[in-house]
C-alpha cells in the first residue's frame, strides 16, 4: 500500500523567526506523521537544526541541471545534500511559466537530483488555456514523456510525482475531488502501460489550493497519494489537518 506524503511549498516566503515559530508549532503536532517542507535556500540550514530528529523532512524547491562551475546564483545537488535535504521540487509550474523552464530542462534537473541521491517531485500540470481546451492529459503526457526519455521509467521508483492544474494554484479556485481524481488514474495509467510494479507504488500527490477543509474530501481519491501545498503550508493549523487528512 502506497504511503501518503504531503510537502509544503513555502515558494519566496519567511523569515527567520517566522520560520523559527512555524517549524517549532509542526515538530510536536506532526510527530509520527511523516511530511516535508521545501523552504527557501537560505533557510535549508535553520531547516536542518530545527527538524533533525523529527519526521518532518526538508527539502528545496529548485536546483541546477549542473554539478558545478561557472554558473553564478546556480545552487547544485550536492550543495542541498550539504544541507540534509532528502526531496527536492523539480518543474513546478512557476518555474515553467516565469522562468521559461521547458520539459526538457525540468528532465535534465530530475537526473541531477536523482543522481546526486535526492528525491525529486516532479511537478506536471495544465494552464486554464490548457484544461478549457480539452488537452489536459496530452500536456500531463508531454512532461511526463521528457523525463521518462531522459532518465527511464524505472527513474520512477525513486521519485514523486505532483500534479498541479496551473489554474487552481494561488487562484482560490480548486479542482474538484473528480477532476483531480481523473488526471491522477491518468498518469498512473500512463505510467502502468510502461510498468505496472511502478505504477502501483507511484506516490502521485495533488497541489492546487488544497486546504485544510477539502483536504479529507481530496485524499480519500483512490489514487490522490498526498499532497504539494502551497500558501496553507505557511499556516501551522492548517499544514498540520492537511497532514494529518493524508495519514488517516
Amino acid at each position: 500500500m502506497r504511503k501518503k506524503l504531503v510537502a509544503g511549498n513555502w515558494k519566496m516566503h519567511g523569515s527567520l523567526a517566522e520560520n523559527a515559530a512555524l517549524l517549532a508549532a509542526l515538530k510536536p503536532a506532526l510527530e509520527g506523521i511523516k511530511a516535508v517542507v521545501c523552504v527557501p535556500f537560505p533557510y535549508l540550514a535553520q531547516a536542518q537544526a530545527a527538524l533533525a530528529g523529527s519526521s518532518i523532512a526538508w527539502g528545496a524547491q529548485n536546483l541546477s541541471e549542473q554539478s558545478k562551475g561557472a554558473f553564478t546564483g546556480e545552487v547544485s545537488a550536492s550543495m542541498l545534500l550539504d544541507f540534509g535535504c532528502q526531496y527536492v521540487i523539480v518543474g513546478h509550474s512557476e518555474r515553467r511559466s516565469l522562468y521559461g523552464e521547458s520539459d526538457e530542462l525540468v528532465a535534465s534537473k530530475y537526473v541531477a537530483a536523482q543522481a546526486a541521491g535526492l528525491t525529486p517531485i516532479l511537478c506536471v500540470g495544465e494552464s486554464l488555456d490548457e484544461r478549457e481546451s480539452g488537452v489536459t492529459e496530452a500536456v500531463v503526457a508531454r512532461q511526463l514523456d521528457a523525463v521518462i526519455k531522459l532518465a527511464g521509467v524505472g527513474s520512477l521508483a525513486k521519485a514523486i510525482v505532483a500534479y498541479e492544474p496551473v489554474w487552481a494554484i494561488g487562484t482560490g479556485k480548486t479542482a474538484s475531488p473528480e477532476q483531480a481524481q481523473a488526471v491522477h488514474a491518468f498518469i498512473r495509467s500512463k505510467i502502468a502501460a510502461l510498468d505496472a510494479d511502478i505504477a502501483k507504488q507511484l506516490v502521485i500527490q495533488y497541489g492546487g489550493s488544497v486546504k485544510a477543509a477539502n483536504a479529507a474530501e481530496l485524499m480519500a481519491q483512490p489514487d490522490i497519494d498526498g499532497g504539494l501545498i502551497g500558501g496553507a503550508s505557511l499556516v501551522a493549523d492548517e499544514f498540520v489537518a492537511i497532514c494529518r487528512a493524508a495519514a488517516k
